[in-house]
């Protein structure tokens, strides 16, 4: 006798609902969080992160703990070691199992060397197209990364926020200073016109300085530079490499950003995406606020260039042409000398 003849369509197919369920299960997977231990220096430590957490991250956790850089870090794991070494990765890319135990070796730098070699390593900016600058800012993903670096890192004030006044966030390299060239003194490489410009712009702006590298060498240069006890002008804040976020991109892969949501979040009720401006030579790093980001020319070989950089000075004119407008993030900053040149005209013909 032959056996029961089954027709394909006996055969039970995935409804659209299991297909739903399996792909939410899929994203589960990749943002549940995860528990794993971090042996250094004879001391463990519990870091805690997300599967869409990249390595670079989790080397930032473990640097909020351990005080070791990122960038002096070794993790080391059976069979991932290697792995450790690629920042950009994903950690739901290397199934680690929820509890695992690694080692980290690595120091803390007590004492930062100013010299050109030791200097934070600042990669080449590149374009992003318009559409993929939208897909970066909406993508839930990247909301939830946000949220999560809104929760845990603290913004410590220097200086009260000032009520009526505008924001103004200022990166370091190459924006205020030049980090690369040799020198016998800082004040050999910082941009011209750096007090004079931030004396000006104090009057209508609170000054927030957001830097990728560490706390220590932002205080360092800051306090070399004079900026950090002038007696003109006050800045609010510092903000270090620890406040960014790793966004992913079709393009361009994985990089760190600099969002204001993070500055917004803890002082609503001074800051908005209306009154801020932020001024960087990386146009990535205001990625996932492009409205209100200013990409400044980079003051580089500061010996030859000192004598005809007059990129703070027209700045500050533009600053304070725009600080009486609502709403900040209505402008194209990339017309910022053009409006300048047009308002100087308007002041010459009123």
């Amino acid at each position: 006798m032959e056996p029961p003849h089954t027709s394909e369509s006996a055969v039970p197919s995935p409804s659209a609902t299991d297909i739903a369920c399996s792909s939410l299960m899929a994203v589960e997977d990749e943002v549940a969080e995860m528990t794993l231990t971090v042996k250094w220096s004879g001391k463990e430590y519990t870091v805690r992160v997300c599967g869409d957490d990249s390595v670079a991250e989790l080397k930032r956790r473990i640097c909020e703990l351990t005080n070791v850089l990122p960038k002096r870090q070794k993790l080391l794991y059976p069979k991932l070691a290697n792995k450790f070494g690629d920042d950009s990765l994903m950690l739901s890319q290397l199934n680690l199992k929820p509890s695992i135990k690694m080692t980290m070796i690595g120091t803390v730098e007590d004492d930062i060397i100013i010299d050109q070699l030791d200097s934070p390593k600042i990669v080449d900016d590149f374009d992003l197209g318009q559409d993929e600058i939208v897909d970066i800012k909406d993508k839930d993903v990247n909301k939830q990364k946000l949220r999560r670096r809104i929760s845990q890192y603290k913004i410590k004030l220097r200086n009260p926020c000032r009520e009526g006044k505008k924001l103004l966030v200022l990166d370091i390299d190459y924006t205020l200073f030049d980090h690369r060239s040799p020198a016998e003194s800082p004040l050999e490489l910082m941009r011209p016109y750096l007090h004079e410009f931030l004396s000006s712009v104090y009057a209508e702006y609170d000054i927030i300085i957001w830097s990728a590298t560490s706390m220590k060498w932002i205080e360092l240069k800051m306090g070399q530079l004079g900026v950090l006890n002038n007696p003109i002008y006050k800045i609010t804040a510092l903000l270090d490499h620890l406040a960014m976020v790793t966004v992913q991109t079709d393009s361009h892969g994985t990089f760190e950003c600099k969002p204001l949501g993070l500055i917004w979040a803890h002082f609503p009720q001074f800051y908005s995406s209306m009154n801020t401006i932020m001024l960087d030579d990386l146009r990535r790093n205001f990625v996932m606020n492009p409205q209100n980001g200013l990409t400044i020319r980079p003051f580089r070989k500061a010996h030859l260039n000192r004598s005809s950089d007059q990129e703070l000075a027209k700045l500050s004119q533009y600053l304070l042409a725009i600080s009486e407008l609502p709403d900040l993030s209505s402008l194209n900053h990339r017309d910022w000398e053009s409006y300048t040149e047009d308002s100087s005209k308007r002041r010459r013909q009123s």
